[in-house]
């Protein structure tokens, strides 16, 4: 209980740290109220419940790093608690008689729980200032090559270090004065690590037991007045931040799917992120939420492979930025400084494979991912500054509708097949549209996917029609490219196309998952709504109803890779591996599948121009986990992870046979023809 004299001090305190905490605070707001666009809050209890749970469940961080996301958890839950716990503290010391839960169960749980998360909080924070300042984990680390602010290195270890401090002094002196009340008042055992720490104190005269009860509430608590103003100002602002960027994020078609731009309004002036205040409001806040774990800098290909461009590496750079120019930015006032320099340089800029590795490993709901484009964007559209080898794939899709520039016939991947394949033009009537895409009409290797594809339609007696040479590009490497007015263009002429062949009531199945995650995910924000399967998935429902007779070989040993764009954008794994199963080879994954899939490094409109400069090919490493399976055969579900790992193959001097899972079905409804041709004889 605090004598009237503290209590005027504590109450001056307090206003003093409140009033400062509110400055900074509101720099803060007002930083993120500089981006573009609004944050989401539609459906607000529901983004409530998903920042609750975020922050209770820790947004499954264990999946990885499971020792030191257990540290942390233990930290957080802890911190969860302490906001009633230095609550209670507070009011008790200044409200005479004031005692929280003193008898019954509810006070008994409420005593065992602060006692067991404090240990929880004191042991992951030596825990985790062991790793980065002992141990000095590498996971912790940015290359050398990569670019980050200059403040960044030291900064991030003297915020972790006052971090670290903080907390162990806040809740080390808060079990500090438990255990001294304990030794006063005798032991408590649903306090059972306190009353240990009690024993400590035997002998000890009760003055200076209560001088030490009467200490450690003064530095627990002073330490959070301390503490609060610098609040935004350090990493620690994750733990509200975190849960706050996932409740007030937009809502997505899929985890990849971007915005429109608006070309028609002449108020836009600039198109894309030039400055950082050109981002939307949710990757400004993203900034803020950063945890600076590094988790999407393990995820992302291009890091893994020597490349320059750090995902972690920009929201840190991001972060020190708005800190430099909090106030300022706050104010209203104008930031010049371009994002391409002081966020990544231009070589990181153009390694992205737009994979979405980052975003889907970041446990606070970060897209670093949406900034890259957002800045190819504006490196394009605004500055005409894109790699040169990008021109001739823009051209060829605006003058030819393929990126390959090809002026050939679409049709002609069909002329080898011993059956007809009918455009919608012959057979407006269909039930399923093929969508061959560009690579399954001008790619030798894509087209052998397209005949198989077509062949498995075919044989399960599919009624089904391709748009042949009426079909066009996506757009969707321009999109990814940054060029995101001929992306648009071609958006609106295939929704077209695509409207007056009646796909609109029509299912379409393409053998492409970039097709399939732009025609099914994209195109609706430009008013072009369609049902689109990957050709995986319709393979599983025609070999589950019987459409299919496949009798497999058990003893072809199969590894599969998942594409980025049908996997982590797309949400489907399951379909490819079911197709597999009805082929019946034996499945072998790899080290890194699922959710976690390596890129094959085509994506981001990777495939159209020279690959960043790094210790090897993001293809050969992928490559090399497929080896390690020891399977014969790499199973792909895309023609350009086909493509990708076709090149690694051959460098590697082809130890393995890749073949597109349409194709495995294809052979496998083959061979059943064979078979049963055989016992006809």
């Amino acid at each position: 209980m605090l004598s009237p004299y503290e209590k005027i001090l504590f109450a001056l305190l307090a206003v003093f740290s409140l009033y400062l905490a509110s400055v900074t605070f509101r720099r803060m707001i007002g930083t993120i109220k500089r981006g573009q666009g609004r944050l989401a809050w539609n459906g607000l209890p529901g983004r409530l419940l998903t920042g609750v749970k975020t922050l209770a469940g820790q947004n499954n961080m264990i999946r990885n790093r499971p020792l030191v996301s257990l540290a942390h958890t233990g930290i957080a839950w802890a911190f969860i608690l302490y906001m009633a716990v230095n609550l209670v503290d507070v009011l008790e010391g200044l409200v005479t008689g004031f005692v929280f839960l003193e008898d019954g169960t509810a006070g008994q749980v409420y005593r065992l729980l602060v006692d067991l998360l404090t240990l929880a909080a004191l042991a992951g924070m030596v825990a985790l200032l062991i790793r980065r300042f002992i141990v000095k984990s590498p996971d912790l680390a940015v290359a050398p090559n990569v670019k980050l602010h200059p403040r960044a290195t030291v900064g991030i270890r003297r915020d972790s270090l006052i971090v670290g401090l903080f907390i162990l002094g806040h809740v080390g002196f808060r079990f500090l004065g438990a255990s001294f009340d304990i030794a006063i008042h005798g032991a408590d055992p649903w306090q059972p690590f306190a009353s240990l720490a009690a024993g400590l104190w035997t002998g000890v005269e009760p003055s200076l037991l209560t001088f030490g009860l009467h200490a450690s509430w003064w530095i627990a608590i002073g330490l959070v007045l301390a503490f609060l103003p610098w609040f935004p100002y350090s990493k620690h602002a994750h733990l509200f931040m975190g849960p706050f960027n996932l409740m007030t994020s937009p809502e997505r078609t899929s985890p990849g799917a971007l915005d429109a731009l608006d070309f028609e309004d002449e108020t836009i002036e600039q198109f894309g992120a030039g400055r950082i205040t050109d981002l939307d409001r949710t990757h400004i806040t993203d900034a803020f939420a950063c945890i600076m774990c590094n988790r999407c800098q393990d995820a992302c290909p291009a890091y893994a492979t020597g490349k320059e461009l750090s995902p972690a590496a920009l929201e840190v750079n991001k972060r020190y930025h708005l800190r430099d120019h909090m106030k300022n930015l706050a104010k209203g006032g104008e930031d010049t400084e371009p994002m391409l320099g002081y966020a990544m340089s231009e070589s990181a800029l153009w390694a992205c494979t737009a994979c979405g590795a980052c975003t889907e490993a970041c446990p606070v709901g970060n897209e670093p991912m949406f900034d890259i484009l957002a800045m190819r964007r504006n490196q394009v559209l605004m500055e005409s500054a894109f790699p040169n080898e990008l021109k001739g794939a823009f051209t060829g899709i605006e003058r030819n509708g393929n990126p390959w520039q090809m002026a050939g016939d679409r049709m002609e991947w069909t002329e080898t097949l011993d059956f007809k394949v009918p455009t919608v033009a012959e057979h407006p009537d269909y039930e399923v549209l093929f969508w061959v895409g560009c690579a399954g009409a001008f790619d030798p290797g894509a087209r052998d996917t397209a005949r198989a594809i077509a062949t498995v339609l075919h044989r399960a007696g599919v009624d089904f029609a391709v748009l042949g040479n009426d079909e066009s590009c996506t757009g969707d490497l321009a999109r990814r490219a940054g060029n995101e007015y001929l992306f648009s263009i071609a958006a609106e002429g295939n929704i077209e196309t695509l409207n007056a062949a009646g796909a609109g009531r029509k299912k379409t199945v393409t053998g492409c998952p970039h097709c399939l995650h732009t025609l099914g995910n994209e195109y609706g924000a430009l008013g072009g709504r369609f049902e689109v399967m990957h050709h995986t998935q319709l393979i599983g429902e025609l070999a589950k109803a019987g459409r299919l007779a496949m009798p497999g070989r058990e003893d072809t040993p199969t590894t599969y890779h998942d594409p980025c764009y049908l996997g982590r954008h797309g949400g489907e794994y399951e379909a490819p591996r079911q197709a597999l199963a009805a082929a019946r080879p034996s499945l072998v994954e790899m080290a890194r599948s699922r959710n976690r899939s390596f890129c094959c490094g085509a994506g981001g409109a990777q495939v159209w121009k020279e690959e960043e400069e790094g210790r090897e090919a993001v293809s050969d490493q992928r490559f090399r986990e497929a080896r390690e399976t020891g399977a014969d055969t790499l199973a792909v579900g895309c023609p350009f992870c086909a493509r990708m790992m076709n090149d690694a193959n051959k460098r590697a001097g082809e130890p393995m046979r890749v073949r597109d899972i349409a194709e495995i079905v294809a052979e496998s409804i083959q061979d059943e023809r064979e078979r049963t041709h055989h016992d006809d004889g």
